[in-house]
């Protein structure tokens, strides 16, 4: 099972161009396809980026559209081809909305992923959000959460061995005795769920100094304080040097020393998973600033 090093901390980020959200597509991105995905992506690999992540949503209501748009590439079939572009970076679901699909389904999906691509799956599951979207689907929204806790477990176990109930299923994944699963949300719930299921937790934000401590309260009444933790967070957006143009408030930029240090100043303690945001006005720029990230400023963050 892919893990974190003890003592050391790892950089990803979320894909660009699967998904379209008007709430944080660069206006590159919409003009953007397959090419330009497959060169970040390879961009990532070559530069020791931890994972690449994609978005799921299956189809979203025209009341929610003015927002969220409707362009959200399939996950699993996405990071497949990602695998066939890429060598070394993992592929991850962030996240995967598993109350849609049941769980052997899911299984054979993330088997398959991890078999086809070396052992490089990373599963991200989270409960979701668009109770239009729960509705169109036939899935009631209200269970979401007690769906997602019934379904962990039996995704786990059929990624674990190859029959279970006596029904079995094959190619079986690469990584053992399976692919790591890491639990997203923010919400106590979700925290739970994460502390009680997961082998890490992807927060849907930056992560809080209190969110980190209910989670390893929670690990500790689960008991699995001594068992490997990914523990996320997302950091600002961030531009390495002086930008010429606008970008925006908020982004961290500058020096990749006092990028760094920005960072870290605002990182809990036990966090080992940094996600990473680039602020671009192009995919050539995009990947101008992962490589300029990874050379310059990663080096000053990797180790806890």
């Amino acid at each position: 099972m892919i893990e974190i090093p003890q003592g050391a901390r790892v950089f990803g980020m979320q894909l660009p161009i699967q998904a379209q959200s008007n709430y944080f597509v660069s206006e590159w991105e919409r003009a953007a396809g397959p090419a330009e995905m497959a060169r970040i992506a390879q961009t990532a690999d070559h530069h020791g980026f931890f994972y690449v992540g994609v978005c799921d949503h299956v189809a979203l209501p025209e009341s929610v559209v003015g927002g969220m748009g409707t362009h959200w590439a399939e996950p699993i079939s996405t990071l497949s081809w990602l695998a066939a572009h890429t060598t070394r970076v993992g592929l991850l679901t962030h996240v995967y909305v598993l109350p849609y699909r049941h769980p052997l389904m899911a299984a054979k999906q993330f088997a398959n992923l991890d078999y086809l691509s070396g052992g490089r799956a990373l599963i991200g599951v989270g409960a979701g959000h668009v109770q239009a979207e729960f509705e169109q689907l036939g899935v009631d929204f209200s269970r979401r959460g007690k769906v997602l806790d019934d379904a962990i477990p039996v995704l786990a176990a059929a990624l674990e061995s190859e029959f279970v109930d006596g029904f079995g299923s094959r190619p079986r994944p690469v990584q053992s005795p399976r692919p790591p699963i890491w639990v997203a949300g923010s919400s106590a719930p979700a925290i739970k769920r994460a502390a009680r299921f997961g082998d890490g937790w992807l927060p849907q934000g930056p992560a809080t100094a209190e969110m980190v401590a209910a989670l390893q309260a929670g690990r500790e009444v689960a008991g699995r304080s001594d068992t490997p933790m990914m523990i996320g967070h997302i950091t600002p957006f961030l531009h390495i040097g002086s930008a010429s143009w606008d970008i925006g408030e908020g982004t961290i930029s500058g020096s990749p020393t006092a990028i760094a240090e920005q960072i870290l100043a605002g990182t809990p303690a036990g966090v080992n998973q940094l996600q990473v945001r680039f602020k671009s006005r192009s995919c050539d720029e995009l990947c101008d600033q992962m490589a300029a990230f990874a050379t310059d400023v990663a080096p000053l963050l990797v180790t806890i």
